[in-house]
């Protein structure tokens, strides 16, 4: 993440991060949220009515046309309503492009929509009743999206509790939003272009910050308001995420990896900062990871030491390339240079694997390349 610090006017008090979206999850428990999604094929009536007594959306993708059920396809849902979620939802549909969403029973009404590639459908709104089955279609359109969203967190500045009710606009547009209890907003449809975001809320200082709508991509903003009359300097940190990481999954995997310490991950700004010569020089600073480099070679074998099985033996770690297995022996500089490079994932065992990455010879661990 690219930090950059910088003196706002004296009326704009208070801290900003924005980052572009997530990636979509996939279908399976979302971690510890008290809701889950699953897709099943075949028999996503009978998932939904395992929801009850929450509420439960049946999603089913298609194409424009209505006829063709798109598999895999990226499908989210959010909700306004006060202390329901505290932010949206995000799955991927199954092969039979069906996906069914268990939701807490405070969420009264609620917004989905899906994406796959550039396509993205039209936003639908259902209402929800506690221990119901909503059926929903979402029919992907081939044009490529125009508008994008704003997705957000407000908190205090000092002790990082949520703000409630803080009003939310961007300045030129009519449309005016309040955070839920968790501090969380959500605002949708918007046209791309560059806008000045105003946070106000009675007792703290109010917040002006410039954000940037990019087409067909969620921005994800984070912001701290200060307590008046406390004067601090705002701090903002930017961040470009590439939609092709957040359709495979990238950020979704980094940010849960990060918070329960199961992998190291590389963005394409770390990759820059630090510009190794070949990526291998970055994932062996990783502790209990070497490398064995052929003779007058800059091809290196990358092994984790911590699960070797004897005296001199190398448990040599698998390296996927864009999602596909090309080398059980460590070959990660044999296949792409660093600057081709958008995200790397280091997995240093089998017990911290996501599933995408499991299979015979996982045990020494996995290096995920993704190119730009």
């Amino acid at each position: 993440m690219e930090a950059t610090r910088g003196r706002a006017s004296r009326r704009s008090r208070g801290v900003a991060r924005v980052s572009a979206s997530r990636a979509a999850a996939r279908s399976a428990v979302l971690f510890a949220a008290p809701w889950c999604t699953v897709s099943v094929p075949g028999v996503a009536g009978q998932e939904a009515e395992a929801c009850a007594p929450a509420s439960a959306v049946q999603v089913t993708v298609m194409d424009e046309s209505g006829t063709i059920p798109i598999p895999f396809a990226t499908v989210r849902l959010a909700s306004a309503d006060e202390g329901a979620l505290d932010g949206p939802l995000r799955a991927e549909a199954g092969s039979d492009g069906r996906v069914v969403f268990c939701v807490p029973a405070g969420v009264g009404r609620a917004t989905l929509w899906a994406e796959f590639g550039d396509a993205a459908s039209d936003e639908t709104e259902v209402l929800l009743l506690p221990g119901t089955v909503r059926n929903v279609v979402l029919g992907l359109r081939v044009a490529s999206v125009e508008n994008g969203r704003l997705l957000g967190t407000v908190t205090d500045a000092l002790s990082d509790a949520p703000v409630t009710s803080a009003a939310v606009s961007l300045m030129g547009r009519s449309r005016e939003v309040q955070t839920n209890r968790q501090g969380g907003f959500l605002l949708d449809d918007v046209p791309v272009g560059v806008y000045e975001l105003a946070v106000r809320h009675l007792g703290y200082a109010p917040l002006r910050h410039m954000v940037n709508v990019a087409r067909g991509a969620t921005t994800e903003v984070q912001i701290g308001l200060v307590p008046s009359p406390l004067e601090m300097e705002p701090l903002v940190a930017t961040a470009v995420r590439l939609r092709r990481l957040e359709i495979k999954g990238f950020y979704e995997r980094k940010r849960w990896g990060e918070l329960l310490g199961l992998g190291a991950f590389y963005t394409v700004t770390d990759i820059e900062r630090r510009n190794p010569v070949i990526i291998s020089d970055m994932i062996m600073e990783e502790a209990s990871i070497r490398r064995a480099c052929r003779l007058g070679s800059r091809t290196c074998r990358l092994y984790n030491t911590r699960l070797a099985t004897g005296f001199g033996s190398r448990c040599l770690m698998q390296i996927y390339l864009d999602g596909f297995l090309i080398s059980d022996q460590g070959e990660a500089d044999l296949w792409v240079s660093p600057v081709e490079i958008a995200g790397v994932e280091v997995y240093k065992g089998a017990a911290s694997l996501p599933a995408e990455f499991t299979g015979p010879g996982s045990r020494c661990g996995v290096v995920a390349i993704w190119t730009k």
